[in-house]
């Protein structure tokens, strides 16, 4: 009798621990975003990093906090991180909710050295955003990519980064600078909304739609972009 009584108490705590079980894939998500604002407010905060036009014209913002180089090779292993647009129709609004995005391919892991390193990509049109949103693109082949330039007076209007749709940038030992991920895919990662949302949510029903609010790990990075590019300065007709 002891025993049984012993096994259903055993059985009882493991059934209790489930919840607890559950939660690090909550938590990895909520830290992730968590990461990726503190990641945005250092950079944005070094006035010689992204030059204030650009990300003033950048229709969103996708940022990969502390990404290893063991995290990339073969094998479809990826980086992981949050993607946040401007709001309304043509990309006008306020900074709204994050979706979670990968970064996938072997390309570009061996210029990360040992280090982690930090990704921000700048995505420069509404053709861009759209594509990202609906389904994986390879940066290079799907999308124009480039690396982005940098510096307080760095000309905005190379040819690079007129024909780019995405400009992205890496920081790694605290050293900034523009980096080519052509050959990279870039998707919306869908179990990660799924986990950080609480319910099945699309990229772009988060991002287009509105369908959910800011969570509270998301905040910072909302907040430094509202505070940062408060007002998006690309031609309207480019945005229409």
């Amino acid at each position: 009798m002891r025993k049984i009584t012993t096994i259903l108490a055993l059985i009882a705590l493991a059934l209790a621990a489930l919840p607890t079980l559950a939660a690090p894939d909550d938590v990895k998500e909520t830290d992730r975003l968590e990461n990726a604002g503190s990641v945005m407010e250092e950079i944005l905060n070094v006035p010689d990093n992204i030059p204030q036009d650009l990300l003033d014209k950048a229709e969103c913002v996708v940022v990969f906090p502390s990404v290893l180089k063991a995290a990339f090779g073969i094998g479809g292993s990826y980086g992981r991180g949050a993607m946040v647009c401007r709001s309304g129709e043509h990309f006008t609004g306020p900074w709204g909710a994050p979706s979670m995005m990968a970064l996938e391919g072997a390309s570009f892991g061996f210029q990360l050295g040992g280090q982690a390193t930090d990704f921000v990509l700048l995505i420069m049109n509404p053709r861009g955003a759209q594509a990202i949103l609906s389904s994986k693109v390879k940066l290079g082949a799907d999308m124009a990519a480039a690396a982005g330039p940098k510096g307080r007076d760095a000309s905005a209007s190379t040819d690079a980064t007129l024909r780019a749709e995405i400009l992205s940038y890496s920081r790694s030992r605290g050293l900034f600078a523009g980096i080519s991920l052509e050959g990279s895919t870039l998707r919306p990662d869908n179990n990660a909304n799924e986990k950080l949302y609480g319910r099945k949510v699309s990229a772009k029903e988060i991002i287009r739609d509105g369908a959910v609010p800011v969570p509270p790990s998301g905040q910072k990075m909302i907040s430094v972009l509202n505070t940062k590019s408060p007002k998006n300065t690309s031609d309207p007709e480019s945005l229409k």
